[in-house]
C-alpha cells in the first residue's frame, strides 16, 4: 500500500510540474508577442513626410516643395528671391541635389525688400519651403535631417529653419550660416529670447551632415530640440509654447544682412541633399 501511495503521489507531483511549466511558458509567449506587437507599431508610427529623394527631379520637388518664401520673393537680406517651374536659374535641382544660386543683380524693382528691415536688393537668388507644415504635438515628433554645402564667404547668408506659419516667433535656425566658418542652432523663443550656439564648420565646401529632432516635453507646451552635426549631438535647446504651433521649414540663401556687407561680387551656389523629414509617433 505504502509503494502504491508513493507511486501515485509521484504521478500527481509530475502532473503539477508539467502544469506549472506550462503555464510559465505560455506567460513568457505572451510577454514576447506582446513586445514584438508594441515594436512593429512603433515602426509602423514613423511617418515619411519628405522622403530623400525630393530632389530627384523638378517632379519630385514641386511634389514636396514650393518655390520662393511663403509669403513671396523678399525677406530681411538684400537677395530678392527668383524662381517657378518654368525658370531654374537660382533654383535648380541636378543628381538629387538642390541647388540655390545667388547673382548680383541691378536695377531691382522695386528697388528694396518689401520686408523689414527694407534693405536695398543687390541679388537675384533661390528659396524654397516644405508644403507640408510641421507641427510637433504631445502625440507626435519629428526628425529633420539633410546634407549641405553652405558658403561661408563674408556677405553670404544661407540657412535651414522652421519658422511660425502665424505670427513670430517660433523660430529655430536649424543650420545658419553668416559668412563666417560656423553655422548656428538657434531658437527664438521671444524676439529678445534667443538660445545660440555656435559651432565650427569647414570652409572647402564639402557636405556635412544636419540633424534636429523635434520632441514636445512633458508639459505638453514646450518642445526639445536636439541639434546634430554629422551624427554627433551638438546641443539641445527649447522652444517654450512651440507644441501645437504650425511651422514652415524653408532653405534658403540670403545675402548680406546679418552676415554682413558688400557680398561677394560673383556667383555664390549653396548645395543641398538628402533631406529627409519623419514624424513619429501618430
Amino acid at each position: 500500500m505504502h509503494a502504491l501511495n508513493i507511486g501515485g503521489n509521484l504521478a500527481r507531483i509530475k502532473v503539477l510540474l508539467y502544469s506549472t511549466i506550462m503555464i510559465h511558458l505560455r506567460s513568457i509567449c505572451a510577454t514576447a508577442i506582446t513586445a514584438v506587437s508594441l515594436l512593429t507599431s512603433s515602426v509602423q508610427a514613423a511617418t515619411t513626410v519628405i522622403p530623400s529623394t525630393s530632389f530627384f527631379s523638378y517632379t519630385t520637388l514641386e511634389q514636396y516643395w514650393a518655390y520662393l518664401y511663403p509669403w513671396g520673393s523678399d525677406h530681411n537680406g538684400s537677395a530678392r528671391m527668383v524662381g517657378n517651374s518654368s525658370y531654374h536659374e537660382n533654383i535648380a535641382v541636378a543628381s538629387s541635389t538642390l541647388s540655390l544660386i545667388a547673382t548680383p543683380t541691378s536695377g531691382a524693382v522695386p528697388p528694396t525688400s518689401t520686408a523689414n528691415p527694407n534693405p536695398a536688393i543687390h541679388y537675384a537668388s533661390g528659396t524654397i519651403y516644405a508644403k507640408e507644415q510641421i507641427t510637433v504635438t504631445s502625440e507626435n515628433s519629428y526628425t529633420i535631417t539633410g546634407e549641405f554645402s553652405a558658403p561661408t564667404t563674408f556677405g553670404t547668408w544661407p540657412a535651414f529653419w522652421l519658422t511660425a506659419v502665424v505670427g513670430w516667433p517660433p523660430e529655430a535656425d536649424l543650420g545658419e550660416w553668416k559668412g563666417t566658418a560656423n553655422t548656428w542652432f538657434n531658437t527664438f523663443n521671444t524676439s529678445s529670447v534667443v538660445v545660440s550656439d555656435i559651432v565650427p564648420w569647414p570652409t572647402d565646401l564639402s557636405f556635412h551632415s544636419l540633424k534636429a529632432v523635434l520632441t514636445a516635453e512633458s508639459n505638453n507646451v514646450d518642445i526639445r530640440i536636439d541639434f546634430y552635426m554629422d551624427d554627433e549631438l551638438k546641443t539641445t535647446q527649447f522652444g517654450s509654447g512651440f507644441v501645437g504651433a504650425a511651422l514652415w521649414l524653408i532653405i534658403d540663401l540670403q545675402m548680406e544682412g546679418s552676415s554682413g556687407s558688400p557680398g561677394p561680387t560673383g556667383t555664390t551656389t549653396y548645395m543641398i541633399r538628402n533631406v529627409e523629414v519623419t514624424r513619429s509617433g501618430d
